[in-house]
């Protein structure tokens, strides 16, 4: 018997724990960003502006090719007006991170404690800044369930759903997910906290990828008919964070053309590995 590869074994794995897998590597890449903190007190405010303009672009690319343009097409093979579910499902994952930013304290990046947003709480900054990364990592795990729930458990009739392009999904939103890290741990460590403790503020931020996965593919795989709409309710709630939070983040400190080319630059970088590669 020969040896099998990674890729043939992770192919036959059941598709939540492929999902399982890939939602912690999403987790993984946010701790090797919160790990900057061991080698340095300070990033660049230009550079932290730059990158998360980076994932913002990083976000609206793969809600276009990996989640918007497969539900399309799967309502249109389905008998369904094309557009219908696609945009159903949009305004109803925007609709459900809005509750949760009104209600969920959070903070979000380069604020002061008094501009928490959601319920009133006693919760401390660094809690706080790590809800609003945790926010939006919600629907960027769902995004990835979605994906594999569809494509592994073969319940996609166009084929626009695949395992190859769940994973180009899972390796975009990891690569974002490194100043997502350094969005929380490196503001805390110049603000004296320990390097430790830095370090793991920022990682829990990322520690809802995994379980938010599970969900996303155990949903579409136990309920089929809501899979077009489901790839929909994941783009319209990373859409709604992009707008919200990161690109209003990445360019408070004025940086705005810097954290611009950020944004053109990750929307280009998710658009070839999703063309090329999914």
């Amino acid at each position: 018997m020969g040896e099998v590869s990674i890729s043939a074994w992770f192919l036959d794995l059941h598709p939540v724990w492929q999902a399982f897998l890939a939602g912690t590597l999403c987790w993984i890449t946010t701790a090797i960003g919160a790990g900057v903190v061991f080698m340095k007190k300070n990033v660049s405010r230009k550079f932290l502006d730059a990158a998360l303009g980076f994932a913002a672009g990083v976000m609206i690319a793969a809600s276009i090719w990996s989640l918007l343009e497969p539900s399309m097409d799967m309502a249109e093979s389905l008998g369904l007006i094309k557009w219908m579910p696609a945009t159903f499902g949009f305004i109803l994952g925007a609709v459900c991170i809005r509750l949760a930013d009104a209600y969920v304290p959070h903070l979000h990046l380069g604020l002061p404690r008094d501009e928490a947003e959601g319920l009133s709480t006693k919760w401390r900054r660094a809690t706080l800044l790590v809800m609003a990364i945790t926010l939006h990592n919600i629907p960027e795990g769902l995004a990835v369930g979605v994906l594999f729930g569809a494509a592994a458990a073969g319940i996609d009739p166009t084929g626009t759903a695949t395992v190859m392009g769940a994973v180009v999904l899972a390796i975009g939103i990891s690569i974002q997910n490194l100043p997502e890290g350094m969005a929380v741990s490196m503001p805390l460590r110049g603000e004296g906290v320990s390097r430790w403790l830095s370090f793991n503020y920022g990682q829990l931020s990322g520690l809802v990828n995994p379980p938010s996965a599970v969900i996303g593919a155990l949903a579409v795989i136990f309920i089929q008919p809501i899979l077009p709409y489901a790839l929909g309710f994941a783009a319209g709630a990373m859409i709604f964070v992009v707008v919200e939070e990161l690109i209003p983040t990445s360019q408070r400190a004025g940086n705005t053309d810097i954290a611009t080319m950020g944004t053109i630059i990750g929307f280009c970088v998710m658009m070839v590995l999703d063309i090329t590669l999914g």
